[in-house]
């Protein structure tokens, strides 16, 4: 069961380990990036930050999506976290929920759509966001669990 989804060019580090994930009462972190899974050094350090008392899956996206179709973590709470959209609307698409997908820290990049100073959208992803919405899931930007939530909705249709 999915109980957290973040966008982080970051992936897992401090605060994704420290307040995200214990927030969510999960049971496991799970990094979905290729480029990071495929890199046994990359994989190893970022195993360094693994929150107490939590496992941590970094795995490809095909991966991901073949074990959460399987049900491997139907017994499990996953707190997943992904560098794009695209991961998320592909795990929503194959029937796996989450409420709420949060923007967190992201790259600059030109032409960006500039949600908060720390998350942007690229313009060849509004589509992927705007997906995920009528899939039913909610769209925020945090960096922190203590910011106010802002509707990422609000910025897609500029």
């Amino acid at each position: 069961m999915i109980v957290g989804a973040r966008i982080d060019n970051r992936l897992l580090h401090g605060i994704v380990a420290t307040s995200w994930a214990p927030q969510s009462n999960a049971t496991r972190v799970m990094v979905i990036d290729d480029d990071v899974a495929n890199d046994p050094q990359k994989k190893q350090a970022m195993k360094l930050g693994r929150p107490a008392g939590m496992a941590v899956s970094i795995i490809t996206k095909e991966t991901a999506l073949a074990h959460f179709k399987e049900h491997k973590y139907d017994r499990q709470r996953v707190y997943v976290v992904s560098q794009t959209p695209d991961v998320f609307l592909d795990l929503l698409k194959q029937g796996d929920k989450f409420n709420t997908l949060i923007l967190g820290g992201t790259l600059t990049f030109d032409n960006a759509i500039k949600v908060t100073k720390r998350a942007y959208i690229k313009p060849e992803q509004v589509d992927t966001y705007k997906a995920i919405l009528d899939q039913g899931c909610k769209i925020i930007s945090k960096y922190i669990p203590q910011d106010e939530d802002v509707d990422v909705s609000k910025f897609l249709n500029k």
